[in-house]
């Protein structure tokens, strides 16, 4: 189905009332105050959701994606024979020093792309020893490149790669750690995004950023995201892209070369225990940030786009096991993880050997650079759909309290901010069973903040969304729940 807009008018009240099947003007009905707006007493009936077509700038973009351009990368990466944390970090030609400088200086020089839109800076700190981790202070840079936005306020989405790489032992600094897939893919995918992305600008501000440390416990992303969120940074979104070298696990299995995993936590690690107690009650715990925006890639990254399908996976990350994203939902932010369909783990954190006729090692020769590719393609179309939509809305709940006397109501009224965005056209409300990945259905309410719906809230799940005149949608917000 095409995008359609919402129409959008600020009548004189900011309420709507809503049926299942129809929007009608009620505005004699006790609950509501005032007029209902013209634009909702239009046609308000459910909805399929319409599928989002890409913009033309957008497949103009991903065609510039570069295969060869993604190897190149990857084979100087290697060349700096090992990029562990603690390797050195002033030799000219190995260690993570190098590899540190070497990005900053193709930033850079992407940067004098961007009419001066893009500014690059390296974020430091010194990381001091953890026990099986860290032996000695460490000084962790990030290379982060800010392409600005021009929304106010600022809103933020975040890619990373990670730069360091490791061997069998952790804290083995000198041996030579290739690290072409873990995470030289990931580094190769965030400096193409970058370059891509330099000449363009959007409502929202992207960051572009290889962090260090990942290896020895997410010590850089967990320190730029501490330092974003402490600045009040609003970010709407962030991809680590962590392993997405190839979709061939060498290992004997049947390649599956055009499928992502994308890992998405479910109850946000800032939930308190009242929160916890409140999603037993009530559900929700299908419904964080993380799986809004897991549920908004896949519709704006579709494969004749992208050529890559996204497996969208409940689960924060593999068993046990983590990447930077953790870094930035610890702060309360949407994150989620891009990572190759089935790892090899001889090709993983090991030292390069053969043992039993078996090559170990993270080696550029298992590396497929279209696929990385298209991963990045995938990233790509998320992130302009992103930085081009309405921002996510904002203090979205719905209302659960029964009239007095009454021990609970069928209707649903639900509330939220306005958002800020000057084309604004107005806002949906999305449905789904309960049982349903995703939304199914969309009910158009105008340019409101509020709206009141006769469905039962016991059997579905709502969320809102921001429409703007151009037909983009925001991610959906998920509302929370009020009890008084």
């Amino acid at each position: 189905m095409d995008n359609t807009d919402v129409p959008g008018s600020k009548g004189p009240s900011r309420r709507t009332f809503l049926s299942a099947s129809a929007v009608t003007a009620v505005a004699a009905a006790p609950i509501i105050s005032g007029a209902v707006p013209a634009s909702a007493a239009t046609d308000g009936t459910r909805t399929q959701l319409p599928r989002r077509e890409p913009d033309l700038g957008l497949i103009s973009l991903v065609r510039q994606i570069d295969p060869n351009r993604i190897q190149s990368t990857i084979q100087t990466l290697i060349g700096f024979g090992t990029r562990h944390t603690q390797s050195s970090q002033t030799d000219q030609v190995r260690g993570i020093g190098a590899a540190t400088a070497w990005v900053t200086a193709q930033l850079n020089a992407i940067a004098a792309t961007s009419n001066g839109n893009m500014t690059v800076q390296q974020q430091s700190y010194v990381q001091q020893p953890v026990t099986g981790r860290i032996t000695a202070p460490t000084t962790i840079t990030n290379v982060i490149a800010t392409l600005q936005g021009t929304a106010n306020p600022q809103r933020f989405y975040v890619v990373t790669g990670h730069l360091d790489s490791r061997v069998t032992d952790v804290t083995d600094f000198t041996s030579d750690a290739p690290g072409a897939d873990d995470d030289g893919s990931g580094v190769a995918c965030v400096l193409e995004l970058a370059r891509v992305f330099a000449t363009h600008q959007f409502p929202g501000t992207i960051i572009f950023a290889t962090v260090a440390g990942e290896e020895q416990g997410l010590f850089g992303s967990t320190f730029m995201a501490q330092q974003m969120a402490a600045a009040g940074n609003d970010v709407q979104g962030m991809f680590s892209n962590d392993i997405v070298g190839t979709g061939d696990a060498h290992d004997g299995t049947q390649p599956n070369p055009f499928t992502v995993r994308m890992f998405l936590a479910g109850i946000p690690a800032t939930a308190s225990s009242s929160d916890i107690a409140l999603m037993q009650a009530v559900g929700g715990e299908n419904d964080g940030k993380s799986r809004q925006l897991g549920r908004f890639v896949s519709e704006v990254a579709p494969f004749f786009l992208t050529g890559m399908n996204v497996e969208l996976i409940w689960r924060r990350d593999r068993y046990l096991r983590g990447s930077d994203h953790l870094s930035f939902q610890g702060q309360g932010y949407a994150a989620a993880r891009f990572t190759e369909p089935r790892e090899n783990f001889n090709h993983e954190h090991q030292n390069t050997q053969v043992v039993n006729g078996v090559q170990l090692g993270d080696l550029i020769q298992y590396v497929d650079f279209s696929y990385v590719a298209r991963v990045t393609r995938v990233n790509a179309a998320a992130l302009w759909a992103l930085a081009t939509s309405p921002s996510t809305p904002t203090g979205a709940q719905i209302h659960v309290a029964p009239p007095v006397n009454f021990a609970g109501t069928n209707l649903t009224p639900l509330t939220w901010n306005a958002n800020p965005e000057a084309n604004l056209a107005g806002y949906e409300v999305v449905v789904r069973q309960t049982t349903d990945p995703d939304w199914t259905q969309a009910i158009p309410v105008g340019n409101v903040t509020s709206a009141t719906l006769n469905i039962a809230k016991d059997n579905v799940q709502f969320g809102v969304r921001a429409v703007d005149q151009n037909g983009n949608r925001s991610p959906v917000a998920f509302p929370a729940t009020v009890t008084t």
